[in-house]
């Protein structure tokens, strides 16, 4: 039974979902909103991380109604994603990791999202176009074995 408990931030959401063998336990999340008209600029969206993500992580743990002593690592996404807000989340997961010694483990981004698709699905062995923004990235994914994970080749 593994429990993970995970950091995203890549964009103007910063979410912090708790999984326990494919199940997600909690998946709080804030949204950094610009006034209408306007983009978000990475050190505002940083900053809006910043202030709200123990709060999130509280709220995530008392969710899953779980402990510290009952994660087994740490993930966090590690890019691609906007620099600053990236930045911000990695030092938090770091740090919890650290504090609470627990392995720590980065992840694509978009990686992330083919993964939560195969477990929302089913699928065992999909072919994917993952396009999105400024995320886009083409990658062929190699199946190891099932359940092992990918050798990604980007391109």
């Amino acid at each position: 039974m593994t429990i993970v408990l995970g950091f995203e931030g890549s964009a103007n959401k910063i979410g912090v979902g708790i999984i326990q063998d494919g199940k997600v336990l909690s998946n709080p999340r804030r949204t950094y909103i610009t006034p209408p008209g306007q983009g978000f600029l990475p050190s505002d969206t940083a900053r809006h991380h910043r202030s709200c993500i123990l709060e999130v992580l509280h709220e995530a743990l008392e969710e899953a109604q779980i402990q510290p002593k009952d994660i087994d690592c740490v993930a966090y996404t590690k890019g691609p994603g906007m620099g600053a807000p990236l930045l911000s989340v990695a030092i938090v997961a770091r740090t919890v990791a650290q504090l609470w010694n627990k392995p720590l483990i980065g992840v694509n981004h978009c990686i992330g999202h083919i993964e939560m698709g195969r477990l929302i699905t089913g699928a065992e062995n999909p072919t994917v176009l993952y396009v999105s923004g400024g995320n886009t990235q083409g990658s062929l994914l190699l199946p190891l074995a099932p359940g092992i994970g990918y050798l990604g080749l980007k391109q």
